[in-house]
């Protein structure tokens, strides 16, 4: 079964039953949280502004008509209406004076998306340092003394992760 079947028969069975959109949610989550977080640079705006997101697709989802575009296309659309209205209630413009939403960058969205899966497969040891590093921004001292490894143990996860991902991202664009 390919992707677009695979989205289109999902987003049919949301559109008899509500319920069923946790799958829809489930598999397009990073993509959008990673395209609103890379333009608002705010972690918890970020998820609010994802919330919001999901939230109108739900609301919406009985309208949905299936052109052949991938659903993360429309979801992107609402992303992006999310963002600029974002930008306009709080009177910055963010390196966009014209205030336009910009175009998605579906390369770099998934390329984030797939980042993010990837860190959720790492062993446990390195996707906690990884997760407290780079989500909760701890630094490597604070780190070591809550999970009571020495600041080199931390080091050596964190450089094991970071080759790991790499190794995986370079295999699966080359």
């Amino acid at each position: 079964m390919t992707q677009s079947t695979d989205d289109r028969l999902r987003i049919q069975a949301a559109q008899r039953d509500p319920a069923r959109f946790g799958e829809l949610y489930e598999e397009h989550f990073y993509r959008v949280y990673a395209y609103i977080l890379r333009r608002v640079r705010d972690r918890h705006g970020a998820e609010d502004l994802t919330a919001d997101v999901f939230r109108e697709a739900l609301a919406g989802i009985g309208k949905f008509e299936w052109r052949g575009v991938p659903f993360a296309a429309w979801l992107l659309r609402i992303a992006s209406r999310r963002v600029a209205d974002h930008f306009q209630r709080s009177g910055r413009e963010a390196g966009n004076p014209a205030g336009e939403a910009e175009q998605p960058d579906t390369t770099e969205i998934e390329r984030h998306a797939m980042l993010f899966q990837l860190v959720e497969r790492l062993p446990e040891a390195q996707f906690r340092v990884i997760h407290m590093r780079f989500v909760e921004q701890k630094s490597i001292r604070e780190i070591a003394q809550e999970l009571e490894r020495s600041e080199g143990a931390v080091k050596q996860l964190q450089l094991r992760a970071i080759e790991n991902l790499r190794a995986q991202m370079e295999g699966a664009h080359g």
